[in-house]
Order: C-alpha cells, then sequence, then structure tokens
C-alpha cells in the first residue's frame, strides 16, 4: 500500500508542505568523491585503489545511464525514494520486525506498583493519546523546524489507526486515517494475552474522559483473568512464516473479523503483570518494552505489527514499541511527550455518552494453526535470550558540557561511541548514524557515516600516551567538525547511501546488470553497520534502544538531556567478537570522561 495523505491539506500541520523541496538526485561525480573518502579509514591501500578503479569506471561509464534514469524518476515523484524505502528498507525484511528492526522506548518510571496505579495511569496516557489526535484529524499540530527550516509532517499523519500486515515475500501496510469514512473509534487493549476491541469514543463522536477510559480498562481486566492464548507471539516471527500462518487464519470469519478490528485500532495497549526484580530494573524494563522478556513474561502480550503499542506494567515501568514502516523516532517521541505532559496535567474532557463496552476478540485456531504457535513460542524464546541489552543514565553531563566547547553534543558523543568501539576492537568499522530529511517532501533518513579519517585520527591519539592532550583536543574537535559538516550534507540531500542505493535499484528495476561497484566487497563491509545509533532526544528522562543490525554489531541510541544523556546499548550473547551490552556501556562512560578531562584541561591552558 502506498503512502497514506490527506484528502486535503488544511490548517497550519500542513501550511508548508506544498512549498517543501523535492529530495534532490545528487551529482554523480560528488557522491563518488565523498564515497570514496567514507572508505579511507576502512580499507588498504590495495582495497581502496581497486574500489578507487571501480568508481571511475562506474561514474564514466553505466553509472551516467543509471543516473539519467534515476533523475527521470526523480522528475515525476514528489520523492524518488519514500516507496523504495519502504519496500527495501521495511515491507520486503524478512526476518522478524522485534529486535531487528521495531525500536522500543522507555518512559521515565511512574509512582504506583499495584494494578489500581496502573490503570489510572493507562487511562490518563489514553486520554492524553485522544487529546494529541484532535490536533492531527484537525491538521493543527505546528510544523517542526530543524533550525529555520520547516519539516514534512506526513508521518505524523500515519502513526495512528496503522499496522502491518504479513504476506509472503513483501508485507503490506494499512492506514485508516481520520478523513475517511468509518474512521476507527476503538483501540486494541492485550491483558494476560487477551484481546480486546474497547472504544476510546462515545456514541456523540466525543472522546472517553480519563474516569471513562478506566472504567473500559478495568472492565477488560474484569474480562481477561483466565489467561488467553499468546496469539501475539506470530508477530514475532519471521515474516514468511507469519504470513503462512495469518493466510490459514483468515480462512475462519471470526478470527480475520479479530485481526481486522486489531489492524483498524487506533493503537494497541498493552496491559503487564510486574516483571518482580530489582536488579537493574531499568534494563529489564528495556526488555519488557524492545520484545517482552519471552513467553513466559509479556512477549504473547503483544502486537508487534502495530505501528505503535503502548505498553504499561504493573510496578511503574512503561514504554512503547512501534512498527518501523511509516515513520522514525522523532514523530512517536513528540507523540509521546505530549502523553508524559497530558499524564501530569489536569485537563480532561466532558463525558461522552453512549459508551459502548469492551468486547472481548474470539480467535478460533485450527490445530495447524496451534501447533506454529508453539513453535513461534520457541524461536521467540531463542532471539530474547540471545539479546543482550544496557539502558543505563551517565549522569555526570549532559548537553552542557559539549556546549560550554562550542561544539556540538550529538557529533561529541558519536566520537565516543567510535572511541569505545576502538578501544576493545583496535580497529574501525562500517558506523550509521540515521538522519532526518524530512526537509524535503515525504523525507524520510539518511546516513551519516560516522567513522572518518578524522574519527580514526583521534582514536588512535586517545590510545597513545605519548600524544599531548593538547594534540589529542585539536583531533577531537577536527573528528566533531568533521562529523558536524557530514550531517549538515546528510540532511540537506548531500548524503552518499541513498544515492548509492537508488542508482542500485535503478539497474535492478530497468533489468540491468548489477554494476560491479556494487559487488565490489568494499561497498558490502563498509555498509555493514556494526556500529549502528541514533540520536533520539525527548523532553523526558526516555531512551529509545535498537538491536544490532548484523550479528557482530551493537546497536547504541541514546537521549541526552542538559545535565545527563540516556543510553540504550545492545549486542548478541552468541557473538563471540562483540563485548556484553554492559562492558561497552562501562567503555562508553570512560570516552565521555576523558574527551571531556582532555578538552577542559586544554580549555584551562589557553585561559
Amino acid at each position: 500500500m502506498p503512502s497514506v495523505q490527506p484528502k486535503k491539506l488544511k490548517g497550519r500541520m500542513f501550511s508548508v508542505q506544498a512549498a517543501l523541496p523535492k529530495y534532490p538526485v545528487a551529482p554523480l561525480e560528488q557522491t563518488m568523491k565523498k564515497y570514496l573518502k567514507s572508505l579511507e579509514p576502512l580499507l588498504s591501500e590495495e582495497e581502496y585503489r581497486h574500489t578507487e578503479k571501480l568508481c571511475k569506471e562506474f561514474q564514466n561509464g553505466v553509472g551516467k545511464t543509471l543516473q539519467n534514469k534515476l533523475l527521470e524518476r526523480a522528475e515525476k515523484r514528489d520523492n524518488w525514494l519514500s516507496d523504495w524505502w519502504r519496500s527495501v528498507a521495511y515491507l520486503g525484511f524478512r526476518e522478524p520486525v522485534v529486535i531487528n528492526s521495531n525500536p522500543g522506548v522507555l518512559f521515565p518510571k511512574a509512582d504506583y506498583n499495584d494494578i489500581q496505579g496502573q490503570l489510572t495511569y493507562a487511562s490518563r496516557l489514553i486520554a492524553g493519546l485522544l487529546d494529541y489526535k484532535v490536533m492531527i484529524d484537525e491538521q493543527t499540530l505546528p510544523v517542526e523546524h530543524l533550525g529555520k527550516n520547516p519539516l514534512c509532517m506526513m508521518q505524523y499523519f500515519q502513526v495512528l489507526a496503522a499496522c502491518r500486515i504479513p504476506l509472503e515475500k513483501h508485507d503490506d501496510w494499512t492506514c485508516y486515517p481520520p478523513d475517511r469514512p468509518g474512521a476507527p473509534k476503538h483501540i486494541t487493549v492485550i491483558y494476560n494475552n487477551n484481546i480486546f476491541e474497547v472504544p476510546v469514543y462515545g456514541g456523540d463522536s466525543k472522546p472517553l474522559t480519563t474516569s471513562q477510559v478506566r472504567d473500559q480498562l478495568s472492565e477488560v481486566v474484569k474480562q481477561g483473568a483466565t489467561a488467553g492464548e499468546p496469539i501475539g507471539l506470530f508477530t514475532m516471527e519471521h515474516r514468511d512464516n507469519w504470513a503462512n500462518v495469518y493466510k490459514k487464519m483468515i480462512q475462519d470469519k471470526t478470527t480475520k473479523a479479530a485481526l481486522e478490528s486489531v489492524q483498524r485500532s487506533i493503537i494497541v495497549l498493552c496491559l503487564d503483570k510486574s516483571n518482580n526484580t530489582m536488579t537493574d530494573a531499568r534494563t529489564v524494563s528495556g526488555h519488557q518494552m524492545l520484545h517482552g522478556r519471552g513467553s513466559s513474561y509479556h512477549t504473547g502480550n503483544r502486537w508487534f505489527d502495530k505501528t505503535i503499542q503502548f505498553i504499561v506494567g504493573e510496578d511503574g515501568y512503561s514504554g512503547l514499541n512501534y512498527e518501523h514502516t511509516t515513520a522514525e523516532g522523532p514523530p512517536i517521541i513528540h507523540l509521546m511527550d505530549h502523553c508524559m505532559k497530558y499524564i501530569s496535567s489536569g485537563k480532561d474532557w466532558s463525558p461522552a455518552t453512549d459508551v459502548k463496552p469492551p468486547t472481548k476478540l474470539q480467535f478460533n485456531l485450527t490445530q495447524d494453526v496451534s501447533d506454529s504457535l508453539i513453535h513461534a513460542k520457541e524461536n521467540a524464546d531463542r532471539m530474547v535470550s540471545d539479546l543482550d541489552l544496557k539502558v543505563f543514565v551517565f549522569d555526570e553531563f549532559g548537553k552542557n558540557f559539549p556546549k560550554s566547547q562550542k561544539v556540538s553534543p550529538d557529533s561529541f558523543i558519536q566520537n565516543a561511541l567510535q572511541l569505545a568501539y576502538y578501544r576493545h576492537h583496535k580497529k574501525t568499522c562500517g558506523s550509521y548514524e540515521s538522519a532526518s530529511i524530512r526537509m524535503f517532501q515525504l523525507g524520510r533518513t539518511e546516513t551519516i557515516r560516522s567513522c572518518s579519517t578524522e574519527s580514526l585520527e583521534f582514536t588512535r591519539a586517545m590510545m597513545d600516551s605519548n600524544v599531548s592532550k593538547q594534540r589529542k583536543a585539536e583531533l577531537l574537535r577536527r573528528a566533531i567538525d568533521s562529523h558536524k559538516q557530514y550531517t549538515n550534507d546528510a540532511i540537506s540531500g548531500k548524503g552518499i547511501d541513498r544515492h548509492l542505493l537508488g542508482l542500485k535499484l535503478t539497474a535492478a528495476e530497468n533489468n540491468m546488470e548489477i554494476p560491479e561497484l556494487f559487488k565490489d566487497p568494499a561497498y558490502t563491509f563498509s555498509g555493514s553497520w556494526r556500529i549502528s545509533t541514533s540520536q533520539v532526544p525527548a523532553k523526558s528522562e526516555s531512551v529509545l534502544f535498537f538491536g544490532p543490525v548484523v550479528p557482530d554489531g551493537y546497536g547504541f541510541c541514546y537521549n541526552p538531556q542538559e545535565k545527563c544523556i540516556l543510553f540504550g546499548v545492545s549486542s548478541y550473547k552468541s557473538n563471540s567478537v562483540t563485548l556484553p551490552a554492559a562492558k561497552m556501556a562501562e567503555l562508553i562512560q570512560d570516552s565521555l570522561r576523558d574527551m571531556r578531562d582532555v578538552l577542559a584541561a586544554t580549555m584551562k591552558a589557553n585561559l
């Protein structure tokens, strides 16, 4: 299904949408030059010369043809990349979405520790969601800006009442926007593995008050006292396995209607039992938000295909998990920040009338499907047991220190990650940071290649006791400046990875032989993101996290606050190359301290 857009652009939310520039196709020579520069810290001289030769051949040969075809595509579309990206990065991806694609988010711990507090908190969360939904429905959300540049707001229109649907080889995605007839008025609530359709609007089309939502949730808990079949485990399966089961499930009319109810719902709300742990509760709860902690805990109490599912635990820990097809972190975090603020406010609606009660959805499972559920449980537990995660707060400084040194906080943190990796592995690797290209119509992301010649020089110097602090500080500032320049290029349409992907896909779409440039080991190696990162700032002390994107890699996500930095770090236990997440977290903290000390010492010396 293509991207869903409003029938009519109105209000301030889309007031500048038509004026946003189209995503450009960068000049081929420029991309080849930048690509080669990005390879300098990763390749031997011999490997580099080989790739340099391939780049010249490509640029003077088939690259010209592909570039012209890509330019033709760009002329005919609002965004030449967006449909391809949804397909290649998400809907065509066949591995499980959990850990591999769906991020988890952990909210600040709330002050309750029983089911009554849980229901009160969850009802305020849903009331905040409905308050936010009004702004989407009426298109009154203010336009986001990056500096002075307005950003595309289309992702906000596609995160509610949306769901991924499993199909063989290539999934589908569906959305039920508010400006179409029969727009959904219910949420899905999962409790004790039971799945409910819960109306959150009255017969008068008014959203329910906090008290009315709480009454609905109390009824869910009452009806869900007996554990249900953990059908949500299917959404953690390999996509083709899930597609095969889904095809069988929709043969039954009752089951098909239940599945459609979940797909149509505004969001999923998962009400979880307590984790019953006092040891590193933040990390344990991070696992809960990312994958549910396995079939013995909460994984069956999920629907990972849903674009947004809020997760509220009985022990005060809550968060969300989101399916990535339609949006990046910032729109999800913006929604979350609004809900966090609403929870602590005294705002509420006047009561709605003619409120229909929750309905427990019925799933009729054949023996074949029940057998598949046993396999899904085994597969889920295997995945969960292999993921290592550490969620922590670095509280010695936050954005305040880099800003005091007049350097970019994000570039500072990225170089700390490079240093932490180098300290253990003694080498560099392909490094990814997500950059938003929402300055353009329907923009998604571009890659910031955080490993550079400058970052390598800096990390080597930091490991050399013979290099002075003054020199280390100089190299750090140079590495930060290099990263900042790459970031500015990436967000302004001058990145390289999406352009290279577009050229490769153009060849495939035109039944042309894949050029040698894309068969080069350097292309594969440099794009195997052993360091996969994302900065996701939030107003609250929340933190996002995800799994590594390669077996011998790490996932790093961080939320820089003014006086602290929240991190989520992941690796795989089964891999003998990578460190445990907690050990890598220690290296990150050591790197941040050492970088602070180097800059602070040289500043004092210059006074």
